[in-house]
């Protein structure tokens, strides 16, 4: 098994994408219109608020190899969201499309100006979630937005996952300094609170080390699914 694309998709903070992208080779996400930390391999879109201008400016300044485009919700949205994805296939390599209509990802087109397109299947957490039927992604190439690891890890035993992003174990570090581990079952998550570590205690630089411990676990965890 080849393992997918991991992207750290985190804008405006140099120091996580240091730690993800230079130390452990993960490849660097952020929703634009952002400050962007480097080169930018992956672009989101605020899907509650898009701004379809602002958008594609920062599209076009930042040159990412994949984008999102409006995500489609609705069926009358549906001609919308192919002309976001035609002008953002003038710029990026790969077109992501985020369906969430019912069976409605066979109208979808394989290409667009020449470009792949990959659907966005966002994994369900609170902040949001794909409530189709995995199996209408079962044909397609898919990215996986956001999500846990373990959850990631399951999916790809029933989709063919060709990229994933997310940044909980950021938000973990920060809010609770607690960093990914694997759990006893496969693909499943456990989140361990940094309290004492090597015989002391871990102060102002603990979130620093709860994510850097995460990216460390998480490329770890893949390359080891990827040998089973």
């Amino acid at each position: 098994m080849e393992i997918p694309v991991l992207i750290f998709c985190a804008g405006y903070n140099h120091n996580f994408y240091k730690i993800a992208v230079e130390e452990y080779g993960f490849l660097y996400g952020a929703r634009l219109p952002s400050v962007v930390c480097g080169p930018l391999y992956f672009a989101d879109q605020h899907y509650k608020m898009p701004n379809r201008k602002a958008y594609m400016d920062a599209i076009r300044t930042y040159k990412p190899h994949m984008a999102s485009v409006l995500d489609w919700e609705r069926e009358d949205q549906l001609s919308e969201v192919l002309d976001w994805a035609s002008e953002i296939a003038e710029v990026v390599d790969v077109v992501m499309i985020i369906p969430k209509v019912q069976n409605g990802i066979g109208r979808l087109p394989e290409t667009i100006n020449g470009k792949e397109v990959r659907l966005g299947y966002s994994v369900p957490t609170k902040y949001g979630g794909t409530e189709l039927m995995l199996l209408e992604f079962m044909d397609y190439p898919v990215h996986l937005l956001g999500g846990s690891p373990g959850q990631q890890m399951y999916l790809t035993n029933y989709l063919n996952v060709k990229s994933v992003d997310g940044n909980m174990h950021m938000k973990m570090a920060t809010q609770f300094c607690a960093y990914w581990k694997p759990g006893k079952r496969m693909y499943s998550n456990k989140w361990e609170t940094l309290l004492k570590e090597d015989g002391r205690r871990w102060d102002d630089n603990g979130p620093i080390e709860a994510f850097r411990r995460s990216c460390k676990n998480i490329k770890q965890a893949w390359l080891d699914m990827a040998i089973k």
